[in-house]
């Protein structure tokens, strides 16, 4: 009464380095820039005028602990 059919589970190659850090170091770009819009974003390092990025992200500067006032 045991009809049970085992199904062998295919085997995954690992993933290279080299295929592999064009990715990182792109994801690591983009975590630079996120950083530097919700910490420095305001005042003499500045890329664009006015507060409007500053404000975009005022609640993440206070979550993630960056002052600002």
């Amino acid at each position: 009464m045991n009809d049970a059919v085992f199904h062998s589970i295919p085997s995954s190659e690992p993933i290279a380095v080299r295929e592999l850090l064009p990715w990182a170091v792109f994801v690591g770009l983009l975590l630079l820039l996120a950083i530097y819009f919700v910490g420095a974003e305001q005042g003499a390092t500045a890329i664009f005028k006015g507060m409007y990025v500053h404000e975009f992200v005022h609640d993440g500067r206070h979550l993630l602990g960056f002052p600002c006032h």
